[in-house]
């Protein structure tokens, strides 16, 4: 991808990808909060050209046809100040009690992307300026005499951007100073050294998410490598004494899909984490199915016009959410076939690790 740039670790022969846009923009409001000032240099100090916008809108980032403002959005990062009505915070169950957001939209290229259609506009990557008022505000949702979760990658890959905001760190360590409040995020990036030092206090449950090689290369554009991002889950999960970060850590695996040949990928892919996560560490599995609504479906196949995701409706069930809104999932046999392979392997090899969920 044109916004992605590739770096090579010669020692582990392991490729990582970091995403740099070709445009920053920033607002008047966010140049007003002192942590958006803080992203502009970061951006700056990474010479990156930034403009300073005259109001508060985004505006230019529309292409004569989706494919262009697709290709115009996914390399533009803007500072801006997160609305007051993203401090009213939802539920999202069954990943955290809450979800809050650090930034909306993403730098990968994933042509599955449960992004589509999901926030308005074009899918440009905003990170928010705001941060200490939408941290100061989580303490709000706070429950009585219990822990509280909170999901900070609902909208975004909060490692994904983080060389550029700083953003994720500084949330670890407010989630390290707060009683009863932890936090949990996803990523398909492998930038974590930045993130094993920090003073997390066992309040952070970083995941990452992993699928077949087969699926990262065909599907996850501009995404690391597995290799890449199983060498982050052993960084994270192994002993700050040992070099690690000392976190209780996640797997992510999704979208399960499958693909011809599943089950020997798979396997593949579950020998390699059993073999990365060789000493003793805290570890929870989280499993989701492919699906996808008729609007994600549309507007998928406009920015990803050759993919080869088998979007056919006639192979899978229709379920509606508590909105009356539509999805695809997969037939109950399919499913069934899909979760009794993932919940044997799993407790075979790694039996006291918790299966939170299967969707």
């Amino acid at each position: 991808m044109e916004a992605v740039q590739e770096i090579v670790n010669p020692t582990a022969e392991i490729r990582s990808k970091i995403w740099m846009p070709k445009q920053v923009l920033i607002t008047p409001a966010a140049l007003d909060e002192p942590w958006g000032r803080q992203i502009y240099k970061r951006v700056q100090d990474l010479g990156l050209p930034v403009q300073e916008l005259k109001s508060n809108r985004l505006t230019g980032l529309r292409g004569e046809e989706e494919r262009e403002t697709y290709r115009k959005a996914k390399s533009t990062l803007a500072i801006v100040t997160a609305p007051p009505s993203a401090l009213k915070l939802q539920p999202i169950p069954p990943s955290a009690d809450y979800q809050f957001h650090l930034a909306e939209g993403c730098p990968a290229h994933c042509q599955y992307c449960y992004l589509a259609g999901s926030l308005q506009g074009p899918p440009v990557i905003r990170t928010f300026a705001n941060l200490p008022t939408i941290l100061n505000n989580l303490v709000n949702y706070r429950k009585p005499n219990e822990v509280t979760t909170f999901e900070a990658s609902c909208y975004t890959d909060p490692l994904g951007i983080e060389h550029l905001t700083g953003s994720l760190a500084e949330t670890i360590r407010f989630f390290g100073e707060q009683e009863n409040l932890h936090l949990r995020w996803v990523s398909k990036f492998d930038q974590v050294d930045g993130l094993l030092n920090l003073p997390h206090s066992g309040h952070t449950q970083p995941r990452i998410s992993l699928n077949t090689d087969f699926i990262s290369r065909r599907m996850e554009g501009g995404t690391a490598s597995m290799e890449a991002r199983l060498a982050a889950i052993r960084k994270l999960a192994l002993p700050q004494a040992q070099g690690g970060g000392g976190y209780k850590v996640g797997l992510v695996i999704a979208p399960i899909m499958p693909v011809p040949d599943w089950e020997e990928q798979y396997t593949y892919l579950l020998d390699r984490l059993e073999q990365t996560l060789d000493f003793p560490c805290e570890i929870t599995f989280e499993l989701i199915s492919h699906r996808f609504t008729p609007g994600s479906k549309a507007l998928l196949q406009e920015w990803y016009p050759n993919t080869i995701i088998d979007f056919d409706e006639s192979n899978r069930s229709l379920k509606y959410n508590k909105f009356g809104g539509k999805k695809y999932v997969y037939n109950s046999a399919t499913m069934h076939m899909l979760r009794s392979f993932f919940y044997s392997e799993l407790k075979r090899r790694f039996p006291q690790a918790p299966i939170l969920y299967w969707t």
